[in-house]
């Protein structure tokens, strides 16, 4: 009796490895950004804020803390909040990188024009069966919905000419070629969000840190000096203490709401490439039945 052996399936045979390649992409700013934030941080704390211009009686021996006493203005007395204060700052130089990049990124991944236009203008198309034209359409707009429906379009014409799997296989295929195009191109849209995230927390409870470290040295210095003087200085300390909690809740506030305005974008961009594969299976499911 002859042998027989196990035939390959038609999707097996027939459907070619995804056209979609990984995106190559620097992640250099992500760790390379917070150091020279903190360190710009420091900077600004020491050498602007930390002036001995900015004070009455500046500490002349200076170093990695100098002791000044005695600010001139309010951007002179922030420098008295501690150590602190340039981690502070430097959560806030963080925001704004972040923000610029995702702001770059974001917009760029949003492409050219409107994305409902752009759907629209390619279900046209696929309705008058005119693939190349609706592959042109993504080669205007350029964006991340744009770059998925181009992997599917790609998928979409070749199943066209298939004769060897049937409507369902072939939709399949063209389904999964999407998928695989959406998991290249989401990550790159919320990556580095974790750090606005983290910085909406992270700034509150830093600043809470700082405003109790100066809380304990003015309660300190009260206990030691006595008198109406130290009542005095403890007012002004409490006053530079505070300066903490305002930079740390102002910076928290900011990263809260860009990372709002940038999730509300990228949501835009998921539904626009959800409605894509929608757009692609459906077109293909009724007019190559």
């Amino acid at each position: 009796m002859a042998e027989t052996r196990p035939t390959a399936t038609a999707t097996a045979a027939n459907v070619k490895a995804t056209s979609v390649q990984p995106k190559k992409s620097s992640n250099a700013i992500s760790w390379l950004a917070p150091i020279l934030c903190i360190l710009a941080g420091y900077s600004v704390w020491r050498f602007l804020m930390g002036s001995a211009d900015n004070f009455k009686q500046p500490d002349a021996a200076g170093g990695f803390w100098p002791h000044h006493v005695g600010p001139k203005g309010a951007f002179a007395a922030i420098y008295e909040g501690g150590i602190i204060v340039p981690l502070l700052i430097g959560l806030l130089f963080m925001v704004i990188v972040f923000s610029i990049e995702r702001l770059l990124t974001i917009n760029k991944a949003l492409g050219k024009g409107s994305i409902a236009d752009f759907i629209r203008k390619v279900q046209y198309h696929l309705a008058n069966r005119n693939v190349d034209a609706a592959l042109a359409e993504c080669d205007k707009q350029r964006g991340s919905v744009a770059n998925v429906m181009k992997a599917g379009l790609r998928r979409y014409k070749e199943m066209i000419n298939n004769t060897e799997m049937d409507t369902d296989q072939k939709v399949l295929s063209i389904q999964k070629e999407v998928e695989e195009a959406t998991a290249l191109e989401l990550p790159m849209l919320s990556k580095n969000l974790v750090f606005l995230s983290t910085i909406v927390s992270l700034g509150t409870l830093v600043a809470l840190l700082g405003t109790v470290m100066g809380m304990i040295r003015s309660f300190a210095a009260l206990g030691e000096e006595g008198g109406a003087g130290a009542a005095s200085n403890l007012a002004v300390g409490i006053s530079e203490a505070l300066y903490n909690t305002a930079l740390g809740i102002g910076t928290s506030a900011l990263s809260l709401v860009m990372y709002n305005v940038f999730t509300t974008k990228i949501d835009a961009i998921t539904y626009g490439i959800d409605e894509s594969g929608f757009t692609l299976t459906q077109s293909f499911a009724s007019l190559y039945k």
